[in-house]
């Protein structure tokens, strides 16, 4: 009888290192990997105007249940370990969370001002939940309340400056063994993109490693400091337990 594989959920906020995580998990040979399968839900739910809206409500599916249904279901590939990608703020409000117990959840975080002077190249005026932090965070605890342990938490800076410490911190913590094949990856787009990929993934594409980590400080503008508080408020709870090398 087969093991039964690792499905892995790693739940991040936008303009984080997700898609080069997406990117070192498709890299190992046992792994598939899904790309924020939730996205075109969210789009659906909220009406929220992102680039390629309709493009992406075309090409993907937006019914929450049937997409539950194939995460959980046969793992593509029949393979033993299952990388799932997802925005935090995707998971909205009257969704079901208990199939998410069937998962290996994790969640990646970033410093909240590198975070939001970076969104707002994109889409001007976020708030906080646009932001996932306050998801992030209510999904951290609804899992330890459910299952006695919080998921484990990882930060894009401590990646960028130790890719293999922490990559290998966080297989252990997911129980998966370690691959070295996660600390480089081919350039250029590939299959499992999503299709808003265009409008968001151009560094990565370029990318064939974890970059080094470069400090970004840019001030976050007058307007949206209360949303930075508020994040950071957040942001600092999850930090101070998150994986270390």
């Amino acid at each position: 009888m087969q093991p039964e594989p690792a499905r892995i959920a790693v739940w991040s906020g936008p303009r984080n290192i997700s898609t080069a995580m997406l990117r070192s998990w498709g890299a190992r040979a046992d792994c598939t990997v899904s790309d924020e399968p939730l996205y075109a839900h969210y789009l659906t739910v909220t009406g929220a105007d992102h680039p390629g809206r309709d493009e992406i409500l075309q090409a993907h599916e937006s019914d929450w249940r049937r997409i539950v249904e194939h995460l959980t279901g046969p793992v593509p590939g029949d393979r033993p370990i299952w990388y799932q990608k997802h925005m935090a703020h995707h998971l909205t409000p009257e969704m079901d969370r208990s199939w998410l117990l069937s998962l290996s959840n994790a969640m990646l975080i970033r410093d909240p001002a590198e975070m939001i002077t970076s969104f707002i190249k994109v889409i001007p005026d976020p708030t906080p939940e646009d932001l996932g932090l306050p998801q992030q965070a209510e999904l951290s605890d609804w899992i330890e309340r459910q299952t006695g342990n919080p998921p484990p938490v990882i930060d894009a800076r401590d990646v960028l400056e130790n890719p293999e410490s922490m990559l290998r911190a966080l297989c252990h913590a997911l129980g998966v063994p370690w691959d070295p094949a996660m600390l480089s990856w081919a350039p250029g787009p590939c299959k499992t993109d999503g299709v808003w990929a265009k409008h968001w993934y151009d560094s990565v594409y370029r990318s064939t490693a974890f970059a080094p980590y470069r400090p970004h400080n840019d001030p976050v503008p007058d307007p949206l400091v209360s949303v930075h508080a508020r994040c950071r408020e957040l942001y600092d709870s999850l930090h101070a337990r998150r994986l270390t090398p």
